[in-house]
């Protein structure tokens, strides 16, 4: 519960004129007791709510009258009154409800005389001329709709007026407008609550009667909504209107012939063609009108218009009459004919129809449409199902066909999932199950995609829920539930112990919930069985494992309110040690997971125990520095959960105490609970708050910063004081002293913009009190100064670049206005000159840098050139622009050797500005050069704040209406000088940080614009638009419009105006995309193309811009035929690449915007395709338009002669058809069939082009059906030559030979085949094969093509070896294969060279087809069995020997790569039986192995030979090294350790090292000089500068050594070396990369177990870093007493702790000023946080010297570091000292790094102090 404060209702009271007034005081008694008394007492009261309670006095006084006092004048005088009071009131005033309920129940006799006083009031509203007023008048016509029997002709007089007045009413303004069409909305309502009660009011047939005044009146109405329904500007303004509209049509009409008055008033209907939209309404307003006998309705008269409905709100109408179709199709069917219900039945006709019709529109991309088209799909079965004479539905062909098809669709189909799921609804779910039983596994699996796992979800639950109904009425509970757990939870959990992170994420979130919410008995069951198995299986940090699986179940579970924590902790569901695991689980997803599993509460005024803040606590510790933004953001939103229940909770306890009676007080304990608890509130705050600022320490990451600032800011806001609150749990400002202020203040220095804002505005929440005169102030002194850095740009541009670049200044500005309540300002007219002021300094800086940005060269503008004759080629450049400039820097091309000193003192005249660039002046004395980049940005950025304030000023500043009106800020003027400014800029700009960010100022404006009441400037945008879009079209060659950039700010600039437009309105859009397409695709050739690249240009924006909607969908048809023409363009006058070039970017767009954002790498993948069927009825126009297309470019393909022909469009054509496919779901009724596209595909693989070839093989698979496909892959190997042929073309062969791999490589891999088809499939297939074998033989002198053979039969083989498939029939394939192999050139010998054209293929193909037949040999069955695979290859491992000592890289690599497989299939700990069956392939490959290492020369061979060697057993390398590499095993190790120095790459670096590493632990006996150099070489892998592969094979190294050499009770290294090894692991736990992390804490996952297994208690084993730094040096601590080193090793970790020699090189660099690259920041790590280091291992130290009596036999090792301490704290106070006086928020590097200095020293100087009294030295001996 949440306790809020009731919101008081304000109820507007009724004041009744003065002579109304007099009327009642003179029927008003002198006791004031009678009903004239009352209700002059009533209309006095000045509260509404006293006023109800008045007039239900009144009415239950009124309800008493008898029938004589009901005709008295008194009584007639107050109904009259009351009437009055009715129609004055507001339609939603309460007091107009009560009086309406009230007179309902008014007595007979009173009924009558208050219908007549009610008529008579009407009548008065009606006569009313005030356009204003007339929506008041029909909502009170709308209320008094009931007891009508006099006035009819009047109020329809009345509508028929109100009608025609709001149409021909048209004010210009949008809002206006808006309000007039809803006036017309309601007239239409009432007309037809009228228009129904004709028949009841009037006697007889009066109104049947044309000459009568209510026939008349109806005609006019009639003749109004007709020209209504005939406009489809209106109709497309409401969505009800024309459905309101067709209803008053259709129901006027009733005759069996049209008579003479309804031609008269609806013509247009009978003469004039109706559009899409009207005949839309027609049907409508049929289906909801029209009574259904027998079926008698023209229902067909729509189905085909959604081929050609381009607007979106057509598309959601058409699919709403579908729907209310079927809808009544269901109503009509039980009660029709066997006639209706045969052609209703699934297998005709109109069901047919509908069925196409879901299938288009099953995944459209209005939601509406969608969930319409599902509601078909769901009326059609239900349909079907009541056709259906008792016949079982189970085996009704309908049911079963549906549910084939369907099932054979990929997963990727979202329509799939709504439609099975109404078929689950309407068949069950076992006979879903029957067909195939792992289809729910199959659903999940599909769930990793985020874009279909709500579907994926929604399916599964309507499934399980039918199941557990199923199973319920057919088993005992004991017997269905274990049946139901089998089927739907075990494929859960499965999922999230060892699913990928994205699945198991979208799982939980949406699949978990809905299991619980269905079977909350499951979970017990779910607990159960992660408990048994989270110890041993933890998780790593790509699987959640099982304490994940079981941290996200209990957290959903909770969330949920299934269980609670005390419910966690009291049943043992989860110990203490596993939260903390899960806190700090090197997953981090699970840690998430469990923070949300203490944050999430079902209530949330749950009551926090002490374990949960705790745990809480140790949460901050570790997580706030995480990299991912993601995380950041779900911790934070979980801790403001947690904060928000803190502060829920602790008021409910306030007001238990508050609640509590005397008795009750008496009670101590209940007494000290409360207070108690509150009291651990207030600490557990006071603590997070702590460790929060503690976070804010110099040096912290970003992460760490965002992280603590965005909670702070949270906790701000939740426990403020709220208005009625009387107690306060905590308060954020009463944690606030001087020393956080100053860490907030100096978060400003932080380089991440972010981080500042944080800040900013947690200093805002604290200290809220604004001071206006002080902000006032501020801003007056900023754009002093501002004025003074302007000048001195206007003199040198190179000078404010380099010294005070201006742009800071205006975002300081900015800024401080956005916190002043511009809108209610004192000294107007002071505050008018300073905007004034500010508009003025705007346009005088971009002035200044406009130059550079508006530059048609602005990146390189300055030259930075060091000789004379690069510099004089500049001079053009410079030349372009001439600004204002004295010192001639844009007419002379400078050489930039001197300095350029910045004399500060030449900038204050009478106001000091002070500090105007500490940071670039450093020191006095000190200078810098001025580079191209600082320029820009100077500009750029400046132009950047310039717009922005601008836009600012438009947006919140108050207009001035009047020039000399005393209100607003500012002028109507000064607002178009502004929209003008932007314009220059938008229009000439060609930097495109310039005018992408005067875009965003420019939007800001014509927001303001589009609502402004003034009518010249609400009309501004479609003027500026208009402009623009004459200039593209005049091709004035003085225009100053930049065709280069993409159209630079061109397009921005119509972005905006359009954007501007609102909403119900489309006019501006669709003209300009008219104008757009019409220049992009000209009619007649044009000698100036400039207008057309601007159309593609901006063409390309707009399709981007995601505010246009579904609005530009009926465009995207022209784009795509703009993009394909205009790649065909071309004009001798003009380079061809100018409009290609714009082409090319419009057709991505357009691809991207229809088939949406390709997020995976799998180019075969159909998650960013669409059916051809979909695509087309979306764009019909495409498809003659591609196939006309596509029939030209196959023109060109198939040259008799080889001519090379490349048609400019293949690519796009190709690129665009290999994007759909077909559907299982295409029927007889599509009449939008692929099938023509296939021939022209297949003759574009006769290309010579190689590329183009290619590219039709892969356009063809999506074209032709899986069932085709081995019919199709048949016919185009019969079509392939005989080796006989006198002339063959190998273009065309090897296009076809492409066009069979991809057709079986799809075929081979499809889960949707037909199985029972498969076999004679293939043996058909084979044997084709078989019958143009030579192609892969010596025969065919075309490489290419021998290679395009071998690759079909390397598909082949692979397929049957994996699925071992067996036969007579197959043996002869397998001996055609082994016919090739031995025929090759491979056995033979090779006699080409690499030159010859297909070489290279061909040694891959032909190696490739070796690998896959050996890998077939290798396998038990096969080897076992008389194939002819296992007799031609019984030799295995020699033809694995022969491949691996030819001649080509080619031959060597793939094989190589092989036998690292099969190595490693073999080494793996899960092998079977089938993966050591490569090992009889590896035997005796030792001494080949390495004689290869001795003499390979190709780099990727060789890293895979050492890769090998890493894998092999090196029991079985090193025997055999003497032999064969004359070698031993010591030589060996340090040849591989010289390889590490010695290669260039880092691949061989980093197997080379772990190689090393490897045999050093192999070796570690006989080698102490070796070990020394290698343990040098891991040192120098891990430090920062080294390549991330480099770092992460040591990383991996240090895994394995750990139990031998870094937590073995003997120090088989020595103590120094195996300290080196600890801080190597040190370093690499503070990489900046996440996966040399996670792989260096697998060391302390290693150390944790060894300690778990010694002690047997619980450790902490896959942690994140945070937390294995931390542990980290507390193993190493605890392994320093376990060696008895601990005084030889403290020594060694305060060197660590002081910084060794870092520190002193961080010193050096601090005096000396670098002359940086401007955005070349050098090496920087931005998670390692120094201080972290520096404090974790200090704690660790404090605790192990006390613990352990140090024996110093020489002090001289601490004292030296004591004196080297102390003398490097002197260096960094003198240097601090030194440092330039600034305030906090500015604060340099060299600050930060010497504080973390002085941290890092006086931590040093603490130990070493804590060593004296632990010695039992006299004070002050090492300090």
């Amino acid at each position: 519960m949440v306790l809020k404060k009731k919101k008081e209702i304000q109820v507007d009271a009724f004041v009744l004129e003065c002579q109304e007034l007099e009327t009642l005081r003179s029927f008003a008694d002198a006791e004031d007791q009678n009903l004239a008394s009352l209700l002059l007492h009533c209309v006095q009261l000045s509260d509404g709510i006293h006023q109800i309670y008045s007039m239900k006095q009144i009415v239950t006084l009124l309800k008493k009258m008898d029938r004589n006092s009901a005709c008295s004048p008194m009584i007639k005088c107050c109904l009259d009154i009351i009437g009055v009071m009715y129609f004055s009131l507001g339609a939603k005033n309460p007091l107009k409800k009560v009086l309406a309920s009230s007179l309902n129940g008014l007595p007979e006799q009173l009924m009558t005389e208050a219908v007549h006083s009610f008529v008579r009031c009407l009548k008065e509203e009606l006569k009313t001329t005030d356009l204003c007023l007339y929506r008041k008048v029909m909502d009170n016509l709308a209320s008094c709709m009931e007891n009508f029997s006099l006035g009819m002709i009047i109020f329809l007089q009345f509508l028929q007026k109100s009608v025609l007045e709001i149409q021909e009413e048209n004010s210009g303004n949008s809002i206006v407008e808006t309000r007039l069409m809803h006036d017309l909305l309601m007239a239409i309502k009432v007309s037809m609550m009228l228009l129904q009660k004709v028949q009841e009011n009037f006697q007889g047939s009066l109104w049947r009667k044309p000459g009568s005044l209510v026939w008349q009146s109806m005609c006019g109405l009639l003749k109004s909504f007709t020209n209504f329904l005939m406009n489809d500007y209106v109709l497309s303004l409401f969505e009800k209107l024309p459905c309101l509209v067709s209803d008053l049509l259709l129901r006027s009409v009733k005759c069996a012939s049209v008579p003479e008055w309804f031609v008269s008033s609806c013509e247009c209907l009978c003469t004039e063609e109706l559009s899409d939209s009207v005949l839309l309404s027609l049907c409508h307003g049929a289906l909801a009108m029209l009574e259904w006998k027998n079926g008698n309705i023209a229902w067909f008269c729509y189905l085909w218009l959604h081929g050609r409905l381009k607007e979106s709100n057509m598309a959601v109408s058409l699919s709403r009459i579908l729907a209310i179709w079927t809808n009544s199709a269901l109503d009509v069917l039980e009660s029709s004919s066997q006639n209706l219900k045969s052609s209703l039945n699934g297998n005709s006709n109109t069901t047919g129809k509908l069925l196409e019709y879901v299938y288009t529109h099953w995944e459209h991309p209005l939601d509406a449409v969608r969930h319409q088209a599902k509601l078909i799909f769901k009326n059609i079965l239900r349909i079907h199902q009541a056709t259906l004479k008792g016949s079982v539905v189970k085996s009704d062909p309908f049911f079963s066909m549906l549910t084939e098809s369907l099932l054979s669709l990929e997963w990727h189909v979202k329509g799939k999932y709504a439609s099975l799921g109404c078929l689950v609804e309407c068949v069950g779910v076992e006979n879903i199950l029957t067909v195939d039983r792992t289809i729910p596994a199959q659903i999940l699996d599909v769930m990793g995609d985020q874009s279909l796992a709500p579907y994926a979800s929604d399916l599964l639950e309507t499934m399980f829920i039918n199941h557990k109904s199923h199973l319920i009425s057919a088993f005992q509970k004991n017997i269905w539930i274990n049946h139901w757990h089998d089927t739907w939870v075990s494929p859960l959990l499965l999922i999230l112990c060892e699913g990928n992170p994205d699945q198991t994420t979208y799982v939980i979130d949406y699949y978990l919930p809905k299991l619980l919410k269905c079977s909350p008995d499951s979970l017990s069951y779910m607990i159960k069985i992660l408990q048994a198995s989270a110890d041993a299986n933890i998780g790593s940090c790509n699987t959640r494992g099982a304490l994940g699986a079981l941290m996200a179940c209990l957290r959903t579970a909770r969330a949920h309110g299934h269980l609670q924590f005390r419910e966690i902790m009291r049943d043992d569901l989860l110990s203490i040690g596993c939260v903390k695991q899960g806190l700090v689980h090197q997953h981090n997803q699970v840690r998430v997971d469990a923070l949300g599993l203490l944050c999430e509460t079902h209530r949330s005024t749950e009551i926090l125990t002490m374990e949960e803040m705790q745990l809480i606590q140790f949460f901050i510790t570790y997580n706030l520095n995480s990299q991912s933004p993601a995380v950041r953001q779900q911790i934070c939103s979980l801790l403001k959960k947690l904060f928000c229940r803190i502060q829920e909770s602790s008021q409910v306890l306030y007001k238990l105490e508050q609640n509590k009676t005397k008795q009750e007080l008496i009670k101590e304990s209940a007494k000290w609970d409360h207070f108690a608890t509150l009291q651990q509130y207030k600490d557990f705050m006071s603590s997070i708050c702590d460790k929060l600022f503690e976070a804010l320490f110099p040096g912290s990451s970003h992460p760490t910063r965002f992280s603590s600032l965005t909670i702070l800011g949270s906790i701000a806001e939740i426990f403020s004081a709220p208005e009625g609150q009387t107690q306060a749990i905590f308060r954020l400002a009463q944690e606030i002293d001087p020393t956080r202020v100053q860490m907030l203040i100096q978060c400003f220095a932080s380089t991440f913009e972010e981080v500042k804002v944080l800040a900013f505005e947690l200093l805002m929440k604290l200290y809220d009190r604004l001071d206006i005169t002080g902000m006032t102030r501020l801003i007056k002194y900023l754009l002093s100064n501002l004025e003074r850095e302007i000048f001195q740009a206007e003199k040198s541009l190179l000078q404010a670049a380099a010294s005070f670049p201006m742009y800071g200044r205006v975002h300081c500005i900015t800024g401080a206005l956005q916190q002043l309540p511009l809108n209610n300002l004192t000294l107007m007219t002071e505050w008018r000159q300073m905007v004034t002021k500010l508009i003025l300094m705007s346009y005088r800086l971009s002035s200044v840098v406009s130059p550079i940005v508006q530059s048609s060269s602005p990146e390189g503008l300055i030259p930075m050139d060091n000789d004379s004759e690069t510099a004089g080629r500049l001079q053009m450049i410079l030349h372009e622009i001439q600004p204002r400039d004295t010192n001639d820097y844009f007419t002379q091309a400078k050489i930039l050797k001197e300095h350029h000193r910045v004399d500060f003192a030449k900038l204050t005249d009478d106001e000091p500005v002070e500090n105007v660039c500490t940071e670039i002046r450093g020191k006095e004395g000190q200078t810098c050069d001025v580079t191209a980049q600082m320029v820009l940005v100077c500009c750029w950025r400046s132009m950047k704040e310039i717009s922005l304030l601008l836009g600012m000023l438009c947006k919140l500043l108050p207009l001035q209406t009047v020039s000399e009106s005393s209100d607003g800020l500012i002028a109507v003027e000064q607002v178009k000088d502004i929209g003008d400014y932007f314009k220059h800029h938008l229009l000439q700009s060609r930097h495109r940080g310039a005018f992408e960010l005067a875009y965003t100022g420019f939007v800001m404006l014509t927001e303001i614009l589009s609502r402004c009441t003034n009518e010249s400037l609400r009309t501004l945008p479609q003027q500026w638009l208009y402009n623009v879009l004459e200039e593209i079209k005049s091709c004035d060659p003085s225009s100053k419009l930049c065709a280069t950039r993409r159209s630079a700010g061109i397009p921005f600039y119509i972005q905006a105006l359009l954007a501007s437009e609102p909403k119900n309105k489309t006019n501006l859009l669709k003209m300009t995309m008219n104008e757009l397409v019409s220049l992009a695709v000209p009619v007649n050739e044009s000698l100036n193309i400039i207008p057309q690249v601007h159309a593609l240009n901006i063409l390309r924006a707009l399709f981007r811009d995601t505010r246009f909607g579904e609005n530009i969908i009926p465009y995207i048809a022209d784009g795509i035929q703009a993009a394909v023409l205009g790649f065909t363009w071309s004009n001798p006058l003009w380079p061809m690449y100018i409009v290609r070039n714009s082409s090319t970017l419009l057709f991505s767009t357009l691809i991207t915007r229809i088939f949406g954002v390709k997020r995976g790498k799998d180019e075969n993948s159909k998650k960013n395709r669409m059916t051809g069927r979909e695509f087309f009825s979306r764009f019909p126009t495409l498809y003659p338009f591609l196939l006309q297309q596509l029939e030209v470019v196959a023109r060109t393909m198939d040259s008799e002669t080889g001519e090379l022909k490349l048609h400019p469009s293949l690519f796009l054509l190709l690129l665009i058809l290999g994007k759909l496919y077909p559907s299982p779901m295409d029927g007889t009724y599509s009449a939008l069939s692929m099938a023509p596209f296939v021939p022209f595909i297949m003759r574009c693989g006769h290309s010579p082009v190689y590329r183009s070839r290619e590219m039709a093989g892969r356009a063809l698979v999506p074209f032709v059906m899986i069932s085709q496909i081995p019919h199709t892959v048949q016919s185009l190997l019969a079509g392939l030559p005989e080796c006989t042929n006198p002339c063959i073309r190998q273009n065309s062969v090897h296009g076809m030979l492409l066009q069979v791999f991809h057709l079986l490589g799809s075929y081979l891999e499809s889960k949707h085949r037909v199985n029972s088809d498969l076999q004679q499939g293939l043996v058909d297939i084979i044997t084709c094969i078989k019958a143009k074998v030579w192609l892969a033989k010596r025969q065919n002198p075309c490489l290419v093509t021998r290679a395009a053979y071998l690759d079909v039969l390397v598909v082949l083989s692979d397929y049957l070896g994996k699925s071992r498939r067996k036969g007579i029939e197959l043996f002869g394939f397998w001996e055609e294969i082994s016919k090739v192999i031995s025929a090759s050139e491979l056995m033979t010998g090779i006699y080409y060279f690499s030159a010859i054209p297909g070489f290279t293929q061909y040694l891959q193909s032909i190696t490739k087809l070796v690998i896959s037949v050996l890998s077939v040999a290798a396998d038990p069955d096969f080897s076992n069995s008389s194939s002819p695979v296992a007799e031609q290859m019984m030799n295995s491992s020699s033809m694995v020997v022969h491949l691996l000592q030819s001649d080509f890289h080619e031959v060597r690599l793939p094989m190589l790569e092989a036998v690292l497989l099969w190595w490693k299939q073999v080494n793996s700990k899960q092998a079977t039986e089938e993966k050591m069956g490569p090992l009889s392939l590896l035997s005796d490959l030792e001494v080949i192995l390495l004689r290869m290492a001795m003499k390979e020369k190709h780099p990727e061979c060789f890293c895979k030979v050492l890769e090998i060697l890493h894998c092999m057993d090196l029991r079985n390398v090193l025997p055999r090294t003497q032999d064969s590499i004359k070698m031993n095993p010591k030589e060996f190790l340090n040849w591989a350790m010289n390889i590490i120095s010695a290669s260039d790459s880092i691949k061989i670096q980093s197997i080379a090292l772990k190689l090393a590493s490897k045999l050093v632990t192999h070796l570690v006996q006989n080698c102490q000089e070796v070990k020394r150099f290698w343990i040098q070489l891991v040192t120098s892998c891990c430090g920062d500068e080294e390549q991330t592969a480099i770092r992460l094979a040591a990383a991996e190294v240090l895994i394995n050594i750990t139990p031998l050499f870094l937590t073995n009770q003997k120090l088989i290294l020595g103590l120094s070396s195996t300290l080196a090894m600890w801080k190597c692991v040190v370093l690499l736990l503070q990489s900046e990369e996440l996966i040399v992390r996670d792989t260096a804490a697998d060391v302390i996952r290693v150390a944790q177990s060894q300690i778990k297994q010694c002690s047997g208690g619980f450790a902490f084993r896959v942690v994140n870093a945070s937390m294995a730094l931390d542990l980290a040096f507390g193993i190493l601590c605890e392994l320093l007493q376990q060696w008895n080193q601990t005084s030889a090793g403290v020594p060694v970790l305060l060197e660590w702790l002081l910084g060794e020699d870092e520190q002193k090189k961080d010193l050096e660099t601090t005096t000396l000023m670098e002359d940086d690259n401007l955005f070349n920041k050098g090496e920087v790590n931005f998670w390692a946080e120094t201080l972290t280091n520096v404090r974790q291992l200090s704690k660790h130290l404090f605790l192990l010297i006390p613990a352990t009596r140090l024996n110093l036999p020489d002090q001289g090792e601490f004292l030296q570091l004591a004196r080297r301490a102390s003398d490097q704290a002197k260096l960094v106070t003198q240097h601090l000292k030194e440092l330039p006086p600034t305030p906090e928020f500015s604060r340099t590097v060299e600050f930060t790094r010497l504080a973390i200095q002085n941290e890092r020293i006086s931590t040093c100087l603490k130990i070493l102090t804590l060593v004296e009294f632990s010695l039992g030295l006299g004070r002050d001996i090492f300090v």
